[in-house]
């Protein structure tokens, strides 16, 4: 156990390696190509094994530092007993036997290619294809190890084997009792999804669920079997071989730097003093660094709980509303998912087939549409409620502040329209634009006088943890997906809305009432991986314009995050405020920047040409 650990930690450590090289190398490549024209595939093809290398050997090193993410409704509240055995279940139940079977296929695959001689189709590309394949392979051999010492470390840490015995009990006899023919009992698709749901609801890990969900209906349905799952290896090297997706690393390892270089700190207290004069100045001040920050990070976690670290004390002792305070702070912080770089538009890009680039250019009205809104909201709010968000009395010359907060605003405006303007103008891709975003966040880092060997440790490792996570949904997802369409889901949601529905307009109310619905529950990721494919074939069955369709999805996503009970920015705030503020005060300050979210979603769904002010 001890040497599997050593082993997965190691290779951690090389992802987090290589995803620093992967920004320098990709940075390289694009200097080299737009400044001298000198291009180079078998470079190309170096990147895109270097990020290959990077999510696969973390997914086993996400693992054992518990970064797959879970629904952790439930969980949270379950003594370390419960937590033990699910964890033990998840493994061997739904993590061990997928892997196994997913093996097979990617041997197969490995071995056809090392027999072939297989090399890259493109001139000057690289040799031995067979070895990225193999890679594949070894990712899920060291994923079942580090899924055996989860086991072992859960089972040590049992007092009493008697629940285990009898979970084995009850899961062998739903297991037997399923290899009966169901379709007499119930429709496979219905038990499909409702099986996935308690599953979730539990709190099995989101990613192992979709996979292990997806092998255990293939495996009894008569209609499918096993075969069904027999091209995923390939599915997968297809995801390994997505460009737009490599960006995905590249922007949150962005994100992590500047997270650690202080600039939101700086920001924070500058822009502060900036707006602190007015009533609500502090609340309008963090709606501004929330807008920056998510237009340089795009990290939702990292935002809130920063801006809770830094600003909400601060608002609290100038005698601010709690309410006010935290609702601020939550909603500005979520700002991330709609102002590109979003990571939920490079994951909406590729799963519904569009430009990131035109989603891109096509979120920042929306973007803008709420920070407005957040603003208005709060001058309003605090001009008819004097008391909750006084004026703060600042004896420094005021043009010694503007000075002040234009150097510390100047820096991260620059990064952003570096990376912003060149996709925007068609220079550079969302990948190569990334690379610059890295090492524009290094370059400020140091300025910032905070570069570090423990600043690239953390920012680099927890970039593997983050990207692991959702590379190992989406492989999950397209195994669910796979059974799921055979089962005939998507032929019988497209009947439903075609016929049963029959109006583009009830389709999208539909549409979005059920993203805002999941949201209460779910993350995003698992939204965009499993519900929107299954809802982008009927958006275009109607003609809606799927970068309006995507822009609506995302706004909808963002929402996600402050929803009462589970929204995961108010976990967050929670966490990291401690007892400054209750959780009735968070949930009750969300609300109003709730309906707002509604609000502009409103707007964008009323007035559509809106997204396209910045060109189509």
């Amino acid at each position: 156990m001890k040497y599997i650990s050593t082993l997965t930690q190691k290779t951690g450590y090389l992802s987090a390696f290589l995803a620093l090289a992967l920004a320098l190398l990709i940075g390289y490549d694009a200097f080299m190509r737009y400044a001298f024209s000198a291009g180079s595939i078998a470079l190309q093809e170096i990147e895109w094994h270097l990020f290959d290398v990077i999510f696969l050997f973390g997914l086993s090193y996400a693992l054992k530092h518990d970064k797959h993410v879970r629904v952790d409704i439930f969980f949270s509240s379950y003594g370390q007993e419960s937590k033990a055995l699910v964890q033990i279940f998840s493994m061997l139940f739904l993590l061990i036997p997928f892997s196994l079977y997913f093996l097979n296929g990617a041997y197969d695959m490995t071995l056809q290619s090392y027999v072939q001689n297989e090399i890259s189709s493109d001139p000057g590309g690289l040799k031995s294809r067979w070895l990225i394949k193999g890679v594949l392979f070894l990712a899920f051999v060291l994923l079942i190890l580090q899924a055996l010492v989860e086991v072992l470390k859960a089972y040590k840490s049992l007092n009493s084997k008697r629940n285990l015995l009898l979970g084995f009990a009850i899961i062998i006899s739903f297991l037997a009792f399923s290899s009966l023919n169901l379709a007499f009992w119930i429709d496979p698709l219905w038990l499909m999804f409702l099986l996935t749901l308690a599953l979730l609801m539990t709190g099995f890990h989101v990613a192992f669920v979709f996979a292990g969900v997806a092998l255990f209906f293939a495996s009894i349905s008569d209609e499918l079997g096993l075969e069904v799952l027999d091209m995923l290896p390939y599915r997968v090297y297809g995801i390994m071989g997505n460009i737009t997706l490599m960006s995905v690393p590249l922007f949150v390892l962005m994100g992590l730097i500047l997270e650690k270089s202080k600039m939101a700190e700086n920001l924070l207290l500058s822009m502060g003093k900036l707006f602190g004069g007015v009533r609500g100045g502090l609340a309008i001040s963090v709606v501004v660094v929330g807008a920056i920050l998510a237009a340089s990070t795009g990290i939702v976690g990292a935002s809130v709980v920063m801006m809770s670290l830094i600003a909400l004390p601060l608002m609290l002792k100038h005698n601010y509303a709690p309410q006010l305070a935290t609702g601020a702070i939550a909603a500005s912080g979520t700002l991330g998912q709609i102002i590109p770089p979003s990571i939920v538009l490079i994951v909406l890009g590729d799963q519904m087939h569009l430009s990131v680039g035109d989603l891109f250019k096509a979120s920042v009205v929306p973007g803008l549409i709420l920070i407005a809104l957040y603003i208005l909201y709060i001058l309003i709010y605090a001009y008819l409620n004097k008391e909750v968000a006084p004026a703060i009395v600042n004896d420094e010359p005021y043009g010694k502040v503007v000075f002040e907060a234009f150097k510390v605003i100047t820096p991260p405006l620059l990064l952003i329209g570096a990376v912003l303007g060149s996709i925007f103008a068609g220079i550079a891709s969302p990948t190569e634009s990334a690379a610059i975003g890295v090492l524009g966040a290094l370059l400020l880092a140091f300025f910032n006088g905070q570069f570090s060997f423990s600043l690239l440790k953390y920012a680099s490792t927890e970039t593997v943890k983050l990207t692991s996570m959702i590379f190992m949904i989406l492989i999950g997802a397209t195994a669910f997906s796979l059974v799921f369409n055979e089962l005939g889901g998507d032929v019988m949601a497209m009947q439903f809305f075609k016929e049963e529905v029959g109006s583009k307009w009830m389709f999208i109310l539909l549409a979005m009432a059920l993203i805002f619905f999941l949201g209460f529950f779910i993350d995003f990721i698992e939204i965009a991986f499993v519900v929107v494919p299954i809802l982008v074939p009927i958006a275009y069955a109607f003609g809606i314009d799927p970068i309006w369709f995507a822009v609506l999805i995302a706004l909808n996503l963002q929402a996600s995050f402050l929803t009462p009970p589970f929204g995961f920015a108010l976990f967050y705030l929670k966490g990291a405020a401690g007892n400054l503020v209750t959780t009735g005060q968070i949930y009750k300050g969300v609300l109003p920047f709730i309906g707002l979210q509604l609000l502009a979603l409103l707007i964008i769904v009323l007035f559509p040409d809106l997204i396209y002010l910045f060109g189509k």
